[in-house]
């Protein structure tokens, strides 16, 4: 008796292993429009407590005699206590690949103050950027 259950569900686990493998080759991407927003925005807020904590009123973008494009947010703390965030930003050439990142700055903030973020791009390829705020930790 114990003979004949084990050969069926011997059976069934082998099937249920390879099953998986029938398919080989390449894939499309999936949902490749979806969580995007650094494509598209001139400003993104990374994570919930900065999207709680910090509002933009605007972006100010300039180019400098150079030819380097120079970038500054007008960020604003919409809480009644102290807060840190850090900012950086990503310069974009014409195609929306990074030519230029900036390192991750220190921004602090009273009870609702606004401070201005500046970042100016190393080079002449930049055409487009993103400005990334997300909570200091």
């Amino acid at each position: 008796m114990k003979k004949i259950l084990f050969t069926p569900i011997l059976f069934a686990a082998f099937a249920l292993a390879f099953a998986g493998c029938a398919h080989r080759g390449p894939y499309l991407p999936v949902n490749a429009a979806v969580n995007d927003l650094e494509n598209r925005a001139n400003l993104v807020l990374l994570d919930r407590p900065a999207q709680n904590s910090i509002t933009c009123s605007g972006v100010q973008e300039t180019r400098l005699p150079d030819g380097r494009l120079q970038v500054a947010a007008h960020l604003r703390n919409r809480e009644e206590r102290r807060i840190q965030v850090q900012a950086n930003c990503e310069f974009k050439d014409a195609q929306g690949f990074v030519v230029d990142s900036m390192p991750f700055r220190n921004v602090f903030f009273d009870e609702n103050a606004q401070e201005d973020v500046m970042f100016t791009s190393m080079n002449t390829n930049a055409v487009n950027y993103t400005i990334r705020v997300r909570e200091a930790k």
